[in-house]
């Protein structure tokens, strides 16, 4: 039984896709794979066309990670500097696969790089997808110390998203890594406060935090396999959703 077979499918109206710099990695431990995301944007204009308004934020992850840079030795604000242009990186390589897939894109950046992508301002966003435009915001929150994540949650509320998507290598939210764990407990519906309480490797804190104040919805699939994110928009398939509680 799928959670479909029990749970009435969401109407949304806009929505904001967070995937990982990782994903992007395919099989391979660094870099990009361009089959992997031209398959990821295949799976988001197929969504774009049913009229459903979508935004994007990509991690940089498989290019640099600030964190471990820091832990190395590295400032750990020129890292995350150099994260956020890594994330610009992806973005790029998502808007050409989105427009060769005949989807309109445009790359918002928070971080001013005119010759190459749009300044992110919220009003000029909202009509980007207003007319079915995808939109992907780049180099995350434009400060360091935040993550993509937070950016995510972040952007989402400035849109006034109906829910955010975070695709990731698992589906849905576990105990723990159920690739390291074998037993590891999933869970279908999760509180803010549960995630937070029980300290769910799921996103940070901040941006939990940040999606509870909004009331904005968060569901988590496997962003990998047989058009994911088509799926979980039509309520298919395995994820988990986290909401505030009743």
């Amino acid at each position: 039984m799928t959670q479909s077979d029990t749970l009435p499918v969401p109407s949304y109206k806009r929505v904001l896709l967070k995937v990982s710099g990782e994903a992007l990695m395919g099989s391979g431990s660094y870099g990009v794979d361009p089959a992997t995301v031209d398959a990821i944007a295949a799976d988001v204009a197929a969504v774009a066309r049913t009229g459903v308004e979508v935004c994007l934020v990509i991690g940089g992850g498989n290019i640099f990670r600030g964190v471990a840079a820091a832990a190395r030795g590295m400032d750990r604000a020129q890292g995350d500097y150099a994260g956020m242009l890594a994330t610009v990186i992806n973005a790029l390589l998502m808007q050409n696969s989105l427009e060769r897939h005949g989807v309109p894109t445009r790359v918002m950046t928070a971080i001013h790089m005119s010759s190459i992508a749009e300044p992110y301002i919220r009003r000029r966003a909202v009509r980007h997808m207003e007319k079915g435009r995808v939109v992907i915001f780049a180099a995350g929150t434009g400060n360091p110390f935040f993550t993509t994540d937070t950016g995510a949650a972040l952007r989402a509320a400035e849109m006034e998203c109906n829910a955010l998507f975070k695709g990731t290598q698992v589906d849905g939210v576990y105990s723990a890594d159920p690739r390291k764990v074998p037993d590891a407990k999933r869970y279908d519906t999760l509180t803010y406060r549960d995630v937070l309480a029980n300290d769910l490797n799921v996103m940070d804190a901040a941006a939990i935090s940040l999606a509870r104040e909004n009331r904005l919805p968060i569901v988590v699939f496997n962003i990998h396999g047989k058009d994911p994110f088509s799926r979980v928009m039509r309520g298919e398939g395995r994820f988990t959703t986290i909401v505030a509680a009743d």
